[in-house]
This record gives structure tokens, sequence and C-alpha cells, in this order.
């Protein structure tokens, strides 16, 4: 029974989530302070400030501001695609295409 909740709940976070990221407001990350420990701590912006405001508007299709915000995002995304779709296989159960499984 507890197999069965942790096989359903695995595979629904990672189905969800993104989706709830597209279905949230473009600007929903866009006001508040920073949670990076190096800009709260030393002042310094990291790589990766402005990497979940600048992923949300490339999600949104908002390609100017999501480069304004980081242009890691351009790299991020690509390659956080094929890393979720092995997550949404091994939540399945299902062994990855062969293909997949070469490139990883």
């Amino acid at each position: 029974m507890i197999k069965k909740i942790v096989y359903y709940t695995r595979i629904w976070v990672t189905i969800l989530a993104p989706l709830a990221l597209v279905l949230l407001p473009v600007d929903f990350f866009d006001h508040g302070e920073s949670v990076c420990l190096s800009k709260t701590l030393a002042g310094l912006e990291c790589p990766a400030c402005g990497l979940t405001r600048g992923v949300m508007h490339f999600l949104h299709f908002d390609f100017g501001k999501a480069w304004a915000f980081n242009k890691f995002t351009f790299v991020v995304i690509p390659l956080l695609f094929p890393v979720w779709l092995k997550a949404v296989y091994e939540a399945k159960g299902k062994p990855l295409p062969r293909l997949m499984n070469k490139l990883m």
C-alpha cells in the first residue's frame, strides 16, 4: 500500500511540477526579497541569480525578459528537459528508450 502511494506521488509530482510553473502568472517570482545566499550574505550576484525568474519567463515564451534575468536560462532549459523526461520514465517504472539511454 505504501509503495503504491509513493509510486503515484512520484508520478504526479514529476509531471505536475512543471505544469504548475506554467499555470502560475509569469511575474509570480519577479517580486520580493532575494533568497540567494551569495546576494544576501555578501551582496554579490552569483551566476544563478535570476535563473528562476528567467525560467518562468522562458516557459511563458517571454524570451526577452528571460534573457534579461539570466542568460543561462537558455542553457538550463535544454539541459533540464531530458532530466525531467528521465524522471518521468523512472517514476512510471519504465526503462528509458535506447537513444535516451545512450545520451544519459
